[in-house]
């Protein structure tokens, strides 16, 4: 009789799933406490004593019938239980409606999983079922449940099985294909009759031990037993830049350090897109901007803009603090559940002695395992972090425990593949302005039509006309037909506020972040693609883009070009950066890491082509610190030697050398120091040689640059490449 409905797209474990079937007070919702609280308070009220625990233990999972026994059993029969019961109902109603329904954490998730995966879902619950219906609607999981049965539904309460095998029936399933999911030994009792797969998560009471030989599988929180179905649910895909992130969110938070055009254009997007099925319930971002952080905190919200389509995608439920305010910061490592770490990597000293304190509180409150993305464009950045928070720690706590609170965390190594920029501030203010001149500009249209509709609700002795003669209506409907067009324009009004946003970062179509495979959380996030060796895709972004980024920017700064867009529209540009990468560096990435070839060839694509509509990415921006991309081993020169060491020759890479050399002797941006530092290297002898064989001080570490003997040849060939590029652009003040 149960081969009505069949799910072959879901098992779990070695037991085929075609339904799931929830009990609802202490499972989905944590209600037992307070259930506990409001029959206590009613008792007392009704009866001028309140319930013992002893007997509110015992009643945990049994009708009302059941319960009413127990309780007369224990104060007579006069014990007015049904009043007190119902009573208790509305204190707890009440208490509800003012505060929300306390959610067990990992709930929405579970079910937005079982719902995509295609298994049926019921509620049977002992609660009446007008309590139910109000639960689950105002803790917004009735849409997940494809039937209800409730206590009043049933002859017999739990530990009897019928609740579970009505529920079963009416879903046309096989028991034996049901999880069913309880908190109480009645429950599981009733679900072990059933024939149903007992799923146990531990409320406030634990189960008799006779009853666990019988349950399939224990869990002391849903996160668990949600974590534990996540394997044998569908992976999704990455999801397509039009799509919309989860409606639901769940428990987690998200916390960025940094919320700068990494953080807040990019991570924030990753987070926000989840797992696919939910998204955090908040996302709060770290940084020292005050008007971002007034902006973002007021509004709730920002835009991040998709230059190459013209899409705008909005980030909401996000929170942004003080980075320079330690408790803030603290506060969000200790709420959230993953962290991204997208600091500029001179930073991290200061910052690590926060960092040290926020694990140190989690370790100590016995918090889950943090996950720490860390997002920098530096190869073993995850080590550098460690390393600094590591020092710190041994400041403030004794070696052992500095030890487990290090391992308390996992410092991830990521590649980040996507441009961001910032929207210049002068842009923030004056989209702002633009929307605060159009709703003012209004203000004054919806003030009277909303004094007109006040006024016509206020005249109780005047009735509007109606429009037709024949028309008959009574007064109240009148005046709701005389106010129905200024009601329209309040709409508008209360849309237009809506509406009001800014846009804080422009970026590329989304991109996955590459993350090392430490961390478990990471499998869930459809935008991180986790990877056993994270180093060889350093390696590639680091030699393919990075110096070819800054190239671009030298070169198109030196030809009168403000921004990366405008350069590459310079086809003199464009020549360059092709053969940069598909000419000079595929051929030796390639060679190292044939298993590639596809992600390095589709890299260099998108690359070129996002490059081409980066119009907001400034070349001063882009080309700033070229003594760091200058180092032996980094960026540009690290790239020719991997070049070289194939036996091929890299005279654009070269090219790019004198470029970047070129442009520090005649930028004026006083912000780049390492700028200033090659001028001065260079005014010394008027030699380029000074520049490329500097060895010394370097931000507390010591410069390697190329050695004088043994890369003459280098040297001499850039110097040929510099003084070419010196007459041609000699104009250039």
């Amino acid at each position: 009789m149960w081969n009505h409905y069949t799910n072959k797209n879901m098992k779990f474990f070695d037991k085929d799933i075609d339904a799931a079937i929830f009990d609802m007070d202490g499972t989905m919702f944590d209600t037992e406490r307070l259930r506990f609280k409001m029959l206590k308070q009613s008792s007392l009220e009704l009866f001028g004593q309140e319930m013992s625990d002893e007997l509110l233990f015992d009643s945990l999972g049994v009708s009302a019938v059941t319960g009413e026994k127990l309780a007369k059993d224990v104060y007579g029969e006069e014990f007015p239980y049904k009043e007190i019961r119902a009573h208790a109902d509305d204190l707890e109603r009440q208490y509800v409606r003012e505060h929300g329904v306390p959610v067990k954490e990992g709930l929405y998730n579970l079910l937005e999983r079982l719902k995509k995966n295609q298994v049926l879902i019921a509620l049977a619950t002992s609660s009446r079922h007008e309590i139910a219906m109000e639960y689950v609607i105002r803790a917004k999981v009735l849409r997940y449940f494809d039937i209800l049965v409730c206590g009043d539904e049933v002859e017999k309460g739990k530990p009897n099985p019928e609740i579970f095998q009505k529920a079963a029936a009416e879903l046309c399933c096989d028991p034996e294909k049901c999880l069913i999911i309880e908190d109480s030994t009645n429950g599981l009792k009733a679900a072990i009759g059933a024939g149903g797969i007992p799923i146990y998560i531990k409320d406030i009471k634990d189960v008799d031990e006779d009853v666990l030989p019988g349950v399939y599988r224990s869990y002391t929180r849903m996160i668990d037993f949600r974590d534990d179905l996540v394997p044998f649910t569908k992976q999704l895909s990455s999801p397509d830049i039009f799509e919309t992130f989860p409606q639901n969110t769940d428990y987690e938070v998200a916390g960025i350090h940094g919320f700068g055009a990494i953080g807040g254009g990019y991570l924030a997007q990753i987070f926000s897109h989840g797992d696919g099925y939910t998204r955090p319930h908040k996302l709060i971002g770290a940084t020292r901007n005050p008007m971002i952080i007034q902006l973002v905190n007021s509004l709730g919200k920002y835009r991040v803009k998709y230059e190459s389509i013209a899409y705008f995608q909005n980030i909401e439920n996000i929170e942004v603090i003080d980075i320079m305010d330690d408790d803030q910061v603290i506060d969000m490592y200790e709420q959230s559940h993953i962290i991204g770490l997208s600091l500029p990597e001179k930073v991290i000293p200061s910052q690590s002695m926060v960092i040290a304190k926020a694990l140190m509180n989690r370790y100590r409150k016995q918090k889950d395992k943090l996950t720490i993305l860390v997002v920098m464009n530096k190869i073993n950045a995850s080590r550098y972090v460690k390393k600094h928070v590591e020092k710190a720690l041994a400041t403030i706590v004794e070696k052992e425990e500095a030890k487990a609170i290090i391992e308390s965390a996992y410092f991830v190594e990521t590649v980040v593949n996507r441009m961001v920029s910032a929207t210049p501030e002068e842009n923030i203010a004056g989209n702002i302005k633009n929307d605060i001149d159009i709703l003012y500009h209004n203000v004054t249209e919806y003030y009277d039509d909303l004094h007109n509709m006040l006024e016509v609700f206020n005249q109780s002795d005047k009735v509007p006309k109606p429009r037709s003669k024949k028309a008959k209506i009574g007064v109240e409907q009148a005046k709701v037909v005389s106010v129905s067009s200024s009601i329209n324009v309040a709409a508008q009004f209360i849309k237009d506020i809506d509406e009001i946003n800014v846009t804080l970062f422009s970026a590329e179509p989304d991109m996955p972040l590459y993350a090392s495979d430490i961390s478990p959380d990471l499998v869930r996030f459809r935008q991180i693609v986790v990877m056993k060796d994270i180093k060889s895709m350093q390696e590639i972004k680091n030699k393919l883009s990075n110096g070819t980024h800054a190239i671009i920017a030298w070169y198109s700064w030196l030809l009168g070009y403000d921004t990366i867009g405008q350069g590459m529209g310079d086809l003199a540009v464009e020549k360059v950066a092709k053969k940069i990468m598909k000419q000079e560096i595929r051929t030796a990435l390639i060679a190292e890491n044939p298993e590639l070839k596809s992600y390095i060839d589709s890299f260099i694509s998108n690359f070129i082509k996002r490059c081409r509509v980066s119009f907001k990415d400034k070349c001063t921006r882009v080309g700033r610190d070229p003594l760091r991309k200058l180092q032996n081993g980094e960026r540009v020169i690290g790239a020719i030697s991997l070049v070289q060491k194939h036996g091929k020759e890299a005279p654009t890479l070269e090219f790019g050398v004198a470029c970047a050399i070129l442009y520090s002797l005649k930028s004026v941006n006083v912000k780049d120091s390492e700028a200033a530092r090659i001028r001065e290297l260079y005014e010394e002898n008027n030699d380029i040689g000074d520049v490329l064989t500097y060895s010394g001080p370097y931000n507390k570490s010591t410069y390697k640059g190329l050695d004088a003997e043994k890369d003459a040849d280098l040297i001499a060939r850039i110097k040929k490449q510099f003084l070419l590029l010196q007459e041609k652009f000699s104009d250039i003040e």
